[in-house]
Parts: C-alpha cells; sequence; structure tokens
C-alpha cells in the first residue's frame, strides 16, 4: 500500500464526501417536491412512488457488478463515471414533461447511481485504517445528508419564486464541476496491483456464506425503513398532516441534519466499544417504536419530537452493519461485499417505496403502510440475534 499523507487525506475525503452530496436531488428532491411533480405530470401516489422505485431497483441489480469492478479496478475511476451520469440524469429531469420521460430518466439513473455506492465506500474507506472502517462508512454518507439539508432549505424557496424544476436546473452543474475536480486532483490508496487479484470464483463464495445472507436481510429492513419514512415523509406532512411545503421543508432539512451525524456517531460507538451489534439492535427498537407514532400523532411539537428520535437512529448502525462483512471475510472483497449487501437493502428500498404509495391508494392513508414499517423491524431484530451468533462464533 502507498503511504498516506496527512495533505492528500484532506484534499481527497472532503471531495468524495461532497461528491456525494450530489445524488441527493435525483432522491430526495424528487421525494420533496413529488406533490407538485405529481400534479404537473398528472401522477397517481403509485406512479408517484414507482419514481423512487424504478432507480432503486436498477441501483440495487447493479451493486454486486459495481463492487467487483471497484475491487478490482479501484473506486476512483468508478465514482466519478457515477457521479457525472447522475448529475447530468439530474439536470435533464428538470425538462420532462411526461410519466415516462421521468420514469426512464429515474431508471438509467439508478444505474449511474450504483457507481457511487459500493466505489465510493472503498475509495474512502482506503483512507481510514481497519480499525476506523465502520466510522469511514459513517462519514462517507454524511454527503448524502448534506445535499438533503442544502434541498430542503433552499429548495422550497426556489420553487416558490420559480418552479420545482429549477432546482434540478441549478445544482447539477455543481456537480459536474466538483466530480472534474476529483477526478483531476483525486488519488486512490492502494495500489492497483493489489486491486486485480480478486477473482469472479472469490465474488461468487460470497454467495455460500450464511453470514452474508443474514446482514442481507437487515440491509433490507434498513433500506425498507429509511426510504419508505424518507421519501413518503414530505408527502405525509403535506397532504395528511396538513403542513406548508415550507414548513415541510424545514422539518425534512431537519430531519437530514440530524441523520448525517448519527452515522458518522453510530460507527464511531460501534468502533469504541467493538460491539456493531449493539448499536444495531438499538436502532431497530427505536425504529419499531417511531415508525408507528409517526403516522398516529397530530400533535405537531409532538410529531417533531418523534421525527427528531426517528431521525437520529434511522442510519445510525449503517456502518456497523457494513463493516461486519469486512471484519469476518477480509478487506480484499471491501467494495464487493458492500455491493452484496447493498444490493438487498434497495431490494427493500424499491418494494417499500413502492409498496407505500400502494397502500396510499387504496386505504387514502399512509397508517398501514407504516405498521408495514414496525413490522419489519421485527423481522431485522430477529436477524440481528442470529448475527450476534454468526459473528460471536467467527471471531472465536
Amino acid at each position: 500500500m502507498q503511504q498516506i499523507s496527512k495533505r492528500e487525506k484532506l484534499l481527497n475525503i472532503p471531495l468524495i464526501v461532497i461528491c456525494q452530496s450530489f445524488q441527493a436531488l435525483s432522491i430526495g428532491g424528487i421525494a420533496l417536491f413529488l406533490p407538485m411533480i405529481r400534479e404537473d405530470l398528472a401522477l397517481t401516489f403509485t406512479q408517484g412512488g414507482t419514481l423512487a422505485a424504478a432507480s432503486t431497483l436498477v441501483y440495487a441489480l447493479m451493486q454486486i457488478p459495481a463492487g467487483y469492478f471497484a475491487d478490482r479496478f479501484g473506486g476512483k475511476r468508478l465514482f466519478v463515471i457515477g457521479m457525472l451520469g447522475t448529475t447530468v440524469l439530474s439536470l435533464t429531469f428538470g425538462f420532462v414533461t411526461e410519466y415516462w420521460q421521468a420514469l426512464t430518466i429515474q431508471a438509467v439513473s439508478g444505474f449511474f447511481r450504483a457507481f457511487l455506492f459500493a466505489p465510493g465506500i472503498r475509495l474512502i474507506s482506503a483512507w481510514f485504517p481497519p480499525e476506523k472502517r465502520a466510522t469511514a462508512m459513517g462519514l462517507y454518507l454524511i454527503g448524502g445528508f448534506l445535499g438533503n439539508i442544502i434541498i430542503d432549505i433552499a429548495g422550497p424557496a426556489l420553487v416558490a419564486k420559480f418552479d420545482w424544476r429549477f432546482p434540478f436546473l441549478v445544482f447539477p452543474p455543481l456537480g459536474i464541476i466538483i466530480s472534474l475536480l476529483l477526478w483531476h486532483f483525486g488519488k486512490e490508496p492502494h495500489q492497483r496491483e493489489a486491486q486485480q487479484e480478486i477473482s469472479v470464483r472469490e465474488v461468487l463464495r460470497l454467495f455460500r456464506h450464511r453470514l452474508m445472507w443474514v446482514c442481507g436481510g437487515i440491509q433490507y429492513v434498513r433500506l425498507a425503513v429509511m426510504m419508505g419514512i424518507t421519501f413518503w415523509l414530505p408527502t405525509l406532512l403535506v397532504e395528511e398532516k396538513g403542513l406548508s411545503l415550507q414548513f415541510a421543508g424545514v422539518i425534512i432539512a431537519m430531519q437530514a441534519a440530524l441523520i448525517a451525524p448519527s452515522n458518522l456517531i453510530g460507527g464511531y460507538i460501534s468502533d469504541r466499544l467493538k460491539n456493531p451489534i449493539f448499536v444495531i439492535a438499538g436502532a431497530l427498537l427505536v425504529l419499531m417504536l417511531t415508525s408507528v407514532l409517526m403516522v398516529l400523532v397530530d400533535n405537531i411539537i409532538l410529531l417533531v419530537m418523534i421525527i427528531i428520535v426517528n431521525s437520529i437512529f434511522i442510519q445510525a448502525y449503517f456502518g456497523p452493519l457494513f463493516s461486519i462483512p469486512v471484519e469476518i471475510l477480509g478487506e480484499r472483497t471491501t467494495a464487493t461485499s458492500t455491493g452484496f449487501s447493498n444490493l438487498f437493502a434497495n431490494i427493500g428500498s424499491f418494494s417499500f417505496t413502492y409498496l407505500l404509495g400502494i397502500l396510499k391508494d387504496i386505504s387514502g392513508s399512509f397508517l398501514s403502510g407504516f405498521i408495514a414499517i414496525a413490522i419489519s423491524c421485527v423481522f431485522g431484530l430477529g436477524l440481528t440475534a442470529v448475527l450476534a451468533k454468526l459473528r460471536r462464533k467467527a471471531l472465536l
């Protein structure tokens, strides 16, 4: 491995995190502006849900290929390709006039976003020592939530003055510039020779590990809960709780502001205690309770408090959960094992963003959808108990 200087870390890590922030528009931006997008394009709730689901499905299917290529060829090149593709498509979304156009753009965007996740996790993890792996993975997600905060605060103001298309025309060009800066100035700590050693056979071996399947089940729950809540929460606040888009935007920005450091704190606690299971189980327990309360409570002050608690835990176990396969199986397949886990996570995201839209159309309420989220947390807690036994056995 090459020597890593402090100056290189101070340049590369912020660039990676800032690049990650620009994909927020294609996810959080669409969720925030969905009431206006639905009205403009004449969409049902189910069709609105497919704008997230289509992107997520393609994104999920690309996770293992993206992880494999990152382990073999390095993360930087793939990360920059994903960044450019995602930002260009976000810009294009600002010009859509038909449902099929929006759906197509979102599906193709999912392909490019796949090159941001596993390659990006590998890229940022390489700048940290192994004992800080969960912290590094938590730090990576801060960029995405930083982007959400900016969109949630600035977006409603821009929409009020212009329309929902304007943010899609303003922010992506900045992302293109930042990605070109990373390509020109960024580096990759690992030597290329070490990266080329991984084979397809090693990738296929991951499917034989029970640990990977159990982690995959918990990952399914993690992003099902995360995306089910974050994608539909703006619509819940505006259409069922009667809040204005501006007030809802402030709440969503607050949610993103709390989620961002919770990733880092959860990873730090896991590394410090050397007990990722504690963080995973604790988070799932809190999410099970708050997800139901979120839709039942109408008092705005109490509702905001519930959202605050939910936000603190909704991604706190991201780093600990992704770090366990690397801890047990080794660093050579970091991106591939990450891609494997994130495949399951995004199947969960796809199914629950779509499911909540269908349930809303059928029942006229989000209650049944948020109960389904709570039930999935119970399932995740059961799998976490199994994971604890597998990890303890593997480390003996």
